[in-house]
């Protein structure tokens, strides 16, 4: 839906890496959410409230061994930090829906791998427990078997693994008397269809193609995919750049 906005402006960075395609968006979305957030808050009303909030911290240290005093503390902490809430929520609820949609875009292009030309890939069929047989896939002449193009259903499961010229293509896999259809795209640029298509009848639950998770970031053996790394980058720029812009 929000594609033809959002290709022309962060198409161009399909063509970089993962990792510099994530940090990017990490700091544009970063530097979007601070300055609106600037924009739309009060910083002197923040900044009070949260001297307020600390004064009232101290407080509750110094008569610790008073309880209603405390609580009356306590609640009057609360309703300054309620107050505190509900002006930073502001700018959060403006910045909401533009975040999802980037997130979706974010989901739809950098998750995967892409499948590339001449790239061995497998390619699965789930069916339903009780299901049994064989099922028969139809390809396209670019796409060639490296296995049997009828397989025996297995442990609820039957595999092909294939590979072919670059395009686009849809796959039919026959079980007895259906038919069903799973897109495939092949290329060398950062593309691909949606690796797992959901069925759910009373034969087919899904069909899935192993495109690979993306690993933008690697720390010590530990393989961080492109949400891991953009809450990482994500939280790095925000506090840098809340602290460079003082903001409360």
């Amino acid at each position: 839906m929000f594609e033809s906005i959002i290709n022309p402006i962060f198409g161009p960075l399909l063509g970089l890496p993962a990792f510099w395609a994530v940090f990017i968006l990490a700091f544009v979305i970063a530097l979007l959410i601070t300055f609106v957030y600037k924009w739309m808050t009060d910083q002197h009303l923040m900044k009070s409230l949260k001297e307020e909030i600390k004064g009232f911290q101290k407080q509750m240290k110094e008569f610790k061994s008073d309880p209603k005093k405390v609580m009356a503390i306590q609640k009057r902490a609360m309703e300054t930090n309620m107050k505190y809430m509900m002006h930073s929520m502001k700018p959060t609820l403006i910045t909401f829906i533009p975040i999802i949609i980037i997130f979706g875009w974010m989901h739809a292009n950098l998750a995967f791998e892409p499948i590339m030309p001449g790239e061995e890939f497998m390619t699965t069929l789930v069916l339903n427990e009780g299901v049994s047989g064989d099922v028969n896939l139809i390809v396209s002449p670019e796409i060639e078997f490296l296995s049997d193009a009828k397989q025996e259903i297995k442990e609820g499961k039957a595999a092909w693994k294939l590979k072919g010229e670059g395009g686009d293509y849809i796959l039919e896999y026959q079980v007895d008397d259906r038919a069903y259809t799973k897109e495939l795209l092949i290329t060398d640029e950062q593309a691909y269809r949606k690796p797992v298509k959901a069925i759910k009848d009373d034969k087919v639950r899904e069909i899935k193609i192993n495109n690979e998770k993306t690993v933008p970031l690697s720390i010590f053996g530990w393989k961080i995919g492109w949400l891991g790394t953009y809450i990482i980058f994500s939280l790095i720029f925000s506090i840098t750049l809340r602290k460079i812009l003082k903001l409360h």
